[in-house]
């Protein structure tokens, strides 16, 4: 990355970092009213823009949020973010905003919601870990039911995340793994989970309070294309602590093994053949497709 200021779109402006800003009166920044994606790119290319533009209007739609520009218009602006900061591997944080309102919950005195774009690179775990594998531990904060709002939607409130992730910190963990109310796995604080047992892979339903990853779905389709018999089942932590494998996907942290889970050291303590082999196909998969940034 050069040493020049990022530049940050707002609203079909760029900004220099020091001077992007919104407003005090935002609804995203006083109720975590609003929505994001994160959007990896690699070698040039936006890895499934369409696939992060599509769940990202889902999400809209879900909390009554109207975007005022269209899916073309949206995934342009990210592409022309990353050209305008000249960079050709990194990371997209996309927020959309309910906007500027009053001070009252009420959603419709936010006329206009706000579209941020941040283009940047990101290193979510150390080079180490994907040669070593992360330690997990369980949180108490459980993961939102869909009897509230859906797990499905990337809110911007965050909050129960981020209380889950000082749990695990707080246990000498780097990642931690949520529950659903039932006890039964969801995902970690911000990845999705896989198992391999016995050579065949596995990992929670949608239903069981995971996010819909757009990393999980390329892992799928990887996993299916190279022949592994891979199922979407409800899972408890019996199934993390018995397995041979665990590996987790996610947007910023691709896709990572994990070594050791509520003090229980996973298979050999390191990653397994099936992990491995996992982490190579997704690594050619990006380097290879996606939406051109240049030219």
């Amino acid at each position: 990355m050069s040493d020049q200021p990022l530049q940050v779109l707002i609203d079909g402006s760029f900004y220099s970092e020091a001077d992007a800003k919104i407003s005090v009166f935002d609804h995203g920044l006083l109720y975590g009213d609003g929505v994001f994606e994160g959007i990896r790119f690699y070698n040039d290319r936006v890895f499934r823009l369409d696939e992060h533009i599509d769940r990202l209007y889902d999400s809209a739609k879900a909390i009554h949020l109207e975007i005022k520009i269209s899916r073309e218009e949206m995934a342009d602006q990210v592409v022309r973010t990353i050209a305008e900061n000249k960079l050709h591997d990194g990371y997209v944080r996309l927020v959309v905003t309910r906007g500027a309102g009053g001070l009252g919950l009420n959603p419709y005195l936010c006329e206009t919601p706000s579209v941020i774009v941040i283009a940047s690179t990101i290193s979510l775990y150390p080079a180490e870990k994907y040669e070593k594998g992360l330690i997990l531990a369980t949180c108490a904060t459980r993961r939102p039911t869909h009897d509230s709002l859906s797990p499905l939607v990337k809110s911007l409130n965050y909050l129960s995340n981020v209380m889950a992730k000082v749990e695990a910190i707080a246990s000498g963990a780097e990642e931690g793994v949520m529950l659903n109310t039932a006890g039964y796995v969801a995902e970690c604080t911000g990845d999705n989970i896989f198992v391999v047992k016995n050579g065949k892979i596995s990992t929670p339903t949608v239903p069981s309070g995971s996010l819909d990853g757009i990393t999980r779905r390329a892992v799928i389709e990887l996993a299916e294309e190279a022949g592994y018999e891979l199922s979407e089942v409800q899972m408890s932590r019996y199934d993390l602590y018995t397995a041979d494998e665990l590996f987790l996907t996610g947007t910023a942290a691709e896709v990572v093994p994990v070594a050791e889970y509520d003090k229980r050291v996973i298979g050999a303590g390191e990653p397994g053949p099936v992990t491995k082999d996992l982490i190579s196909r997704f690594r050619a998969l990006v380097q290879s497709s996606g939406t051109p940034i240049y030219g």
